[in-house]
């Protein structure tokens, strides 16, 4: 939704959003007519042209503060934790955890489309203008990370280079694309397997995986001043406000014994994403939720769309 124009947020997903798949509180499949007969009166309110433009509006500002904070922080590098879907890895292999430690890692250029195609065109956003573009990697944070990971139990695939064709998935693109603007900050790519069953981390599983590259951080030898980002988030592609916001609390509070419950029937498909910032969580003890901006991005009368969330953490 982010590199979507209003007029997208407006009209383009009253259609699209017909045809999508989505889940229910107990994490079972629905049709869009199921979730339209389970929205609330007064569900229609929130999709208004005018309702829709507020909230677009609010997300682009959040967008901007959030660009602007990661530029103030001077930072030596960017831990991103992110999920692949279906973008580097296939069915065939799907790692619970990935890092890459090449010392680039490549994003694709953009292709032209046909007039008309709204939605692939905001897809293609976060892709390069002209060319394909090699960004930096702070490969030696990332050997450094798979193996302390591994001599703490965790079980890491390792990527060093990616074959002719791949490029680094949307959850980094986007980041390159976006917030870092062009700027040249070395990267260190972390792979969640948010979306796929059978070997989804679990929130408890997140959380110490966060503490545990928290603690990496701190081991590594160079005094570099390292920002920490989880991509993606909050519910989607039905939008659940009472379950993004009882997650910020947490973050908020710290209540890492409510991250760490959370039923993962509920972080199905885009929601499963909230996994990235159980990550976070996790690494953030000893940082305060400095400002949060939240949007419940509703965008047809089902209450399909995105809760859109952006945040940052200080040192306490």
């Amino acid at each position: 939704m982010l590199t979507c124009e209003l007029k997208d947020w407006q009209r383009g997903f009253r259609t699209y959003d017909l045809e999508g798949a989505y889940h229910d509180r107990n994490g079972l499949p629905r049709t869009y007519a199921e979730i339209l007969a389970m929205a609330p009166p007064g569900a229609r309110d929130l999709v208004t042209d005018e309702a829709i433009a507020e909230r677009y509006s609010a997300v682009h500002a959040a967008m901007k503060n959030l660009h602007e904070r990661i530029a103030r922080a001077r930072l030596d590098a960017l831990v991103i934790i992110g999920d692949d879907q279906r973008e580097l890895f296939r069915d065939t292999l799907m790692p619970s955890i990935g890092i890459y430690y090449g010392s680039t890692i490549r994003n694709a250029s953009m292709t032209d489309l046909p007039a008309g195609e709204w939605y692939r065109r905001a897809q293609m956003l976060r892709l390069e203008q002209g060319k394909e573009r090699n960004y930096p990697v702070h490969s030696g944070m990332a050997l450094h990370f798979i193996e302390g990971l591994i001599e703490g139990g965790f079980d890491v695939a390792a990527l060093k280079g990616l074959s002719d064709g791949q490029y680094e998935g949307h959850a980094f693109s986007f980041i390159h694309r976006t917030y870092l603007g062009g700027v040249n900050i070395p990267i260190v790519p972390v792979f969640l397997n948010t979306f796929f069953p059978p070997n989804q981390p679990t929130p408890a599983r997140c959380l110490a995986l966060g503490a545990a590259l928290r603690g990496l951080i701190e081991t590594f030898p160079d005094d570099l001043n390292v920002g920490f980002l989880a991509s993606g988030g909050l519910s989607h592609f039905r939008a659940e406000e009472d379950l993004d916001l009882s997650v910020i609390e947490a973050l908020r509070n710290k209540d890492i014994g409510f991250l760490s419950r959370l039923d993962p029937r509920r972080l199905q498909s885009g929601s499963s994403e909230i996994r990235n910032w159980i990550v976070l969580a996790g690494a953030t003890s000893g940082f305060d939720l400095d400002w949060v901006s939240y949007t419940p991005a509703y965008r047809t009368e089902a209450l399909t769309g995105t809760g859109l969330a952006f945040a940052a953490w200080n040192r306490s």
